[in-house]
């Protein structure tokens, strides 16, 4: 799996610790009174399955929250995060306390059924893309994330083999219409970017237009943002570029353009439905006394 981000070796596993407290806090308050009615020295024995093909993703956001309950559960993953998963098939197996599991029950789902959406689009898209001859584009998230669970979500972007735009407004320059008019232009922009922020991982600017693309092109730009260009427009804009910059595009995109998009030979495709409009994938999670 690609490294998640720039963070050391033991940020992923902390990342997934408040996330699922967080969760937990809000699930469990507490406790669980319905938990309470069972026998607490009760072992179970519980599979996670699938019921539709996906790219499994979160397990350590599932692991995280199993830990926190009880570090005695056992965790046995029969599908490793980021392969494909088929319907009806179960991903994981877990024995352990049944107050434990019936508790970390809906918290463990969660993550898994939108992490593993996330993931899964993301793999179709890339897999979309990849099918295009001389394809060089990559498919990519954006900030279109759900509020507390950016880093989550774009861990599971990264997963499903997709890439990473910014993390949020503190790492990287994106230039927008607004900004230019603010700024007075292209130009004068591009040259109070790289006065502002010149530690920014990356300066990127959008265009609307061919003039404006080759204004930034001509002030150095070297990460520009093609936005809802037509299919033409983006071949005159990547001959244009000839090379110079990173092209990428936004707006327009879904299943039925991202093929025509990624032939004319741009950069990057950015997509903020990978992580706005998801669709869980359906895990339930079934168990059975020792």
């Amino acid at each position: 799996m690609t490294p998640f981000f720039d963070f050391p070796p033991n940020a992923l596993a902390e990342l997934a610790r408040v996330d699922t407290a967080r969760a937990l806090a809000e699930d469990v308050g507490s406790g669980d009174l319905t938990a309470g009615l069972i026998d607490p020295t009760r072992l179970v024995q519980a599979r996670v399955l699938a019921r539709e093909a996906a790219v499994i993703c979160g397990a350590p956001w599932a692991e995280a929250a199993l830990q926190q309950l009880d570090p005695g559960v056992r965790v046995n993953w029969l599908v490793a995060e980021g392969q494909r998963c088929n319907p009806d098939q179960v991903v994981l197996e877990l024995r352990g306390s049944a107050r434990t599991l019936l508790t970390a029950e809906r918290t463990v789902l969660n993550f898994l059924q939108l992490l593993s959406a996330v993931a899964t689009k993301t793999a179709d898209y890339v897999a979309a893309v990849q099918a295009v001859p001389g394809n060089r584009a990559q498919i990519v998230d954006t900030r279109k994330t759900l509020p507390g669970l950016r880093l989550a979500q774009k861990y599971a972007v990264r997963t499903g083999g997709g890439t990473n735009h910014r993390i949020g407004l503190y790492d990287a320059v994106l230039i927008k219409e607004n900004h230019i008019a603010a700024a007075g232009g292209v130009s004068a922009v591009l040259k109070r970017a790289l006065e502002v922020a010149p530690t920014a991982k990356f300066i990127e600017i959008e265009v609307e237009t061919l003039a404006q693309l080759a204004e930034a092109l001509n002030s150095g730009a070297t990460m520009v943002l093609l936005d809802n260009m037509d299919l033409a427009t983006l071949r005159e804009a990547v001959a244009l570029n000839a090379g110079r910059a990173i092209l990428e595009v936004s707006g327009g995109v879904n299943m039925s353009t991202v093929r025509e998009i990624a032939a004319t030979g741009v950069d990057r495709i950015s997509i903020g439905a990978l992580t706005k409009d998801v669709k869980a994938i359906d895990f339930s999670m079934r168990m059975q006394e020792l």
